[in-house]
């Protein structure tokens, strides 16, 4: 089991990687010309190229678990293929605020149900306090913000299977996510089970870039905006989501990620202009009680032989 204070390097780790990811939206602003599915094959695919190619040595190094465990690494990047599809396709669909909600604020409740589900891993009421805590705060966030100019008005038809794919985004981030920390519990490095899950997903990826990037190659700014998304919250953000999934469980994990939104709409707000209500910042506050509860662990006596040890959530 890992210390405490290893254990609050993988909380920041996650916590960076969430406030990463929330400049996504604000990004991919300056970038209109490009389609939702460029912008996520653009992001997940280069990303998820450059992620395989650091990890070279740690892949090679573990090939032999990797190939063992070569079903979950596969179901693994078939997930990690289909979320940025489903997640932009979503914000396209139904707007920009019902896709995170879905998408990102589902994600925790999915995550926990697959760890139920092949774990046996209970659901306490702090976790559940924690979680209610969260997507009430979502709610009341992207209830308050007001749609980007990369939201079209959905028609019910629209709305109906921009929802839809928002679940599809939610289960299969939760997915990888659980797979990528099960790779670890099995002895993989973090490098190497993200380097080979997001290369082979990046594989994946390639036919739809080709088929719909040639915008981020028409100017300098779309380019710009292409490469910051594959570099920085792509990369950047998974190294260190997967650090830290070395100490932290998935349903955690995916929990802090709730902070995105809120990133997302502080950016909004400093950066795009858009205003926000008192309703918003009250779900800022819900969402920063979530990731409180969720994440410190109280403090407990050392005993000689622990029938216990406790858990990286506590949940």
């Amino acid at each position: 089991m890992s210390s405490q204070p290893g254990y609050f390097v993988g909380i920041i780790a996650v916590v960076i990687a969430a406030v990463l990811w929330g400049t996504t939206g604000t990004a991919a602003t300056f970038a209109p010309q490009v389609s939702p599915l460029g912008i996520a094959s653009v992001t997940m695919g280069v990303g998820g190229l450059l992620l395989a190619l650091v990890a070279a040595r740690p892949i090679a190094r573990h090939k032999t678990a990797l190939f063992n465990n070569r079903l979950l690494v596969l179901a693994a990047a078939m997930n990690v293929a289909i979320y940025p599809l489903a997640f932009y396709s979503s914000m396209k669909l139904s707007g920009v605020a019902v896709g995170n909600v879905i998408s990102i604020g589902l994600a925790p409740i999915a995550a926990a149900l697959i760890e139920w589900t092949f774990d046996k891993q209970s659901l306490n009421r702090r976790w559940l306090i924690s979680i209610a805590f969260g997507i009430t705060g979502v709610v009341c966030l992207t209830a308050a913000k007001p749609a980007s100019s990369f939201e079209n008005t959905a028609t019910s038809w629209h709305n109906s299977v921009g929802i839809l794919l928002g679940l599809v985004a939610a289960f299969t981030y939760a997915m990888y996510s659980w797979i990528a920390r099960r790779l670890i519990d099995r002895g993989i490095a973090s490098r190497a089970a993200m380097g080979s899950m997001f290369g082979l997903g990046a594989l994946l990826l390639m036919p739809v870039l080709f088929v719909t990037g040639a915008p981020l190659l028409a100017s300098v700014n779309n380019f710009s905006v292409g490469l910051y998304l594959a570099v920085v919250p792509m990369f950047l953000a998974y190294l260190l989501f997967g650090r830290g999934l070395t100490v932290v469980r998935a349903s955690l994990a995916t929990t802090i990620t709730l902070l995105e939104p809120v990133v997302a709409a502080l950016l909004a707000v400093t950066i795009v202009g858009e205003k926000l209500s008192l309703t918003g910042w009250f779900g800022i506050g819900l969402i920063s009680a979530c990731l409180l509860i969720a994440t410190i662990r109280r403090r407990v006596k050392s005993k000689p032989t622990p029938l216990h040890p406790v858990s990286e959530s506590s949940t």
